[in-house]
């Protein structure tokens, strides 16, 4: 469903209803999506820390001072 920025301010208790039913609802400014209404979902599942273990990489450089030509692209 889409509805306008006016309308959604005017019946955004209504609209939740239907979000919380499980519809999506998606507020438009003249005809164009600018921002979208999803029902809430607690994460439930639990994180276990060093999953990605042996995915990351870091080059021994990576701490290096950037190039002065970069350097230049980054601080004014």
């Amino acid at each position: 469903m889409q509805v306008n920025i006016h309308e959604a301010k005017t019946h955004l208790s209504e609209l939740l209803v239907q979000v919380r039913n499980g519809e999506e609802v998606v507020i438009a400014r003249s005809g164009h999506p600018i921002a979208k209404l999803i029902p809430f979902s607690q994460n439930t599942k639990k994180r276990k820390p060093g999953t990605a273990k042996g995915q990351i990489i870091f080059s021994n450089e990576f701490n290096d001072p950037l190039p002065k030509n970069l350097l230049g692209l980054f601080v004014s």
